[in-house]
């Protein structure tokens, strides 16, 4: 069957009045799966969850984050790296500091890309047959 592309701009699963932005805060989902990957892989590690919880209140800057944890700053980067990555985290330097912040547009259109999967499963098992 091959792959079925289709290029969605995150803005696309928003309702219409989300403001515009511009286009290198967006991330860009294909049906191919391909690009899911970085925002689920984010959110499959228990520390990042919690980085995220911590962002969803305040921006904050790496070095509350990393006394939070009490890990290395190689560690925080990692982390950070992969939640800057995915889209779902935007960071500004600010001297010598990071500074990061939950991105609410990729957020809200990975929430709608995972109720589509949900939908989608919900469906599957409600014509499943039954044997």
């Amino acid at each position: 069957m091959g792959y079925y592309i289709e290029r969605i701009q995150c803005n696309l699963f928003l309702n219409d009045n989300i403001q515009k932005v511009n286009e290198s805060e967006m991330i860009i989902l294909e049906r191919n799966y391909t690009s899911c990957v970085p925002v689920l892989k984010a959110l499959a590690d228990e520390t990042r969850l919690e980085i995220l919880h911590m962002l969803h209140e305040e921006e904050l800057c790496a070095c509350k984050i990393q006394e939070h944890f009490a890990i290395s700053q190689p560690t925080l980067s990692y982390h950070m790296k992969i939640l800057v990555q995915s889209g779902l985290v935007k960071g500004r330097k600010d001297g010598l500091w990071m500074h990061y912040s939950i991105n609410n547009m990729n957020f809200e259109a990975t929430r709608n890309l995972l109720d589509f999967y949900m939908q989608t499963a919900n469906q599957q098992s409600a014509g499943s047959c039954a044997n």
